[in-house]
């Protein structure tokens, strides 16, 4: 099996024009930050970039525009960011991918970056289109992909750029990522526990149905459990719901009974009649028709830990509430918390991932152990059930 080409320091970048591809997707409300982790993280290497006096123009995206221009997920407010830190020139490019932006790169000097707006604003980029490929790799040298995160799509800032380029690599982010999971699912002991949030079921069931065979527990928590318990015949009130979900759901629990793994839902939730509001803890069998599921209950917390203390390894991808509001945090922090004690005391392997993973335990001051934290959701998962990347494949 051939090996990911990854970027070394030891390669003459100065003067050349790096087009480097970054996950700067950040969680905005209002056009502000709400969690700088990935940006922070990228600083580094793009700092080093400039430190080797190479020409930099970073590719991100924030979103899903659907390859529409919408103001909500400009990459302005990360752009900002970025000035503040960077003791470097750093443009912002809000235009087309064309002969404007080619000639603007062109007259870029050594230690000096090009921001482009949102690349999901191109209609080209989730359609892996070959035309907006081959111009965004006209602009630079050399191509690194440091954004794992991405890396399960076929898309063209990801993907089919590599075919119209003359040299692409791993960067430094990427690498340590792929290694860190690595070594966990090298490392990893029975019994294994997969704790699954997030809101739809559909863009991660051939994840928990692949899972399945590899993992003694999935625990199912945050909007994606309204549908497991919507499946049991509960009633969930105005909670979010996905159409059509039943049939994937039944494959699941025959898939689950066929391999000896055991599907835990909540037995309890914390409700409340808006978003805004405070909650009320509700057993899952007493929700009326006004109320949102925003949190699990305490007792499903205390089920979930003693679960977390009976396993030797954890998977963590998906909050298990509405973090944004204080008060349907709690069952978020309780799981970290469980996870970073047992992990703190050498008794649990635990790799966590997903930027709204991350940007809910960081709303929290408290300071957690985790054996390691990936910034990526999709490609976290996928990478775990053993799919190969296509962002990683072109790279090798």
């Amino acid at each position: 099996m051939s090996k990911i080409k990854y970027y070394s320091d030891t390669l003459d970048i100065q003067s050349k024009t790096i087009i480097l591809r970054l996950d700067l997707n950040v969680p905005l409300k209002d056009k502000k930050i709400q969690d700088f982790t990935r940006i922070t993280l990228a600083l580094p290497f793009i700092k080093d970039l400039i430190k080797k006096k190479a020409k930099i123009i970073i590719i991100s995206h924030l979103g899903r525009p659907k390859g529409s221009k919408v103001s909500e997920l400009s990459l302005i407010p990360v752009y900002k960011f970025l000035k503040e830190q960077l003791k470097s020139n750093l443009f912002f490019f809000m235009g087309n991918i064309d002969e404007e932006i080619k000639s603007k790169c062109s007259y870029l000097k050594e230690g000096e970056i090009i921001l482009l707006e949102n690349i999901r604003f191109s209609k080209g980029e989730s359609e892996n289109d070959d035309v907006l490929a081959k111009k965004l790799a006209s602009l630079g040298d050399i191509y690194i992909n440091d954004a794992f995160s991405c890396s399960h799509r076929e898309q063209a800032s990801i993907h089919k750029i590599t075919k119209y380029i003359q040299e692409s690599y791993a960067g430094p982010l990427l690498k340590k990522e792929v290694e860190a999971i690595n070594l966990v699912i090298k490392n990893k002991k029975e019994p294994v526990t997969c704790i699954i949030g997030g809101s739809k079921i559909s863009t991660k069931i051939n994840v928990i149905s692949n899972l399945i065979k590899n993992v003694n527990n999935i625990v199912i928590v945050g909007a994606m459990a309204n549908n497991f318990l919507a499946f049991k015949g509960f009633k969930i009130g105005k909670s979010l719901l996905e159409e059509n979900s039943n049939k994937i759901i039944n494959e699941i629990y025959a898939k689950a009974q066929q391999n000896n793994c055991n599907i835990i839902i909540p037995e309890d939730c914390n409700v409340s009649s808006s978003f805004e509001g405070a909650g009320t803890a509700k057993t899952k069998d007493g929700i009326n028709n006004n109320e949102i599921i925003l949190d699990i209950g305490p007792k499903t917390i205390k089920n979930i830990e003693n679960i977390i203390d009976q396993s030797n390894t954890v998977l963590w991808n998906g909050p298990a509430g509405y973090f944004e509001n204080q008060n349907f945090i709690a069952g978020t922090l309780a799981i970290a918390n469980k996870i970073s004690k047992n992990t703190s005391n050498k008794s649990l392997v635990s790799i966590l991932g997903g930027g709204d993973t991350i940007a809910a335990i960081n709303k929290s001051n408290e300071k957690f152990t985790f054996t390691h934290l990936s910034t990526a959701g999709g490609a976290f998962l996928e990478f775990l059930e053993g799919k190969d990347l296509p962002g990683l494949n072109v790279l090798k």
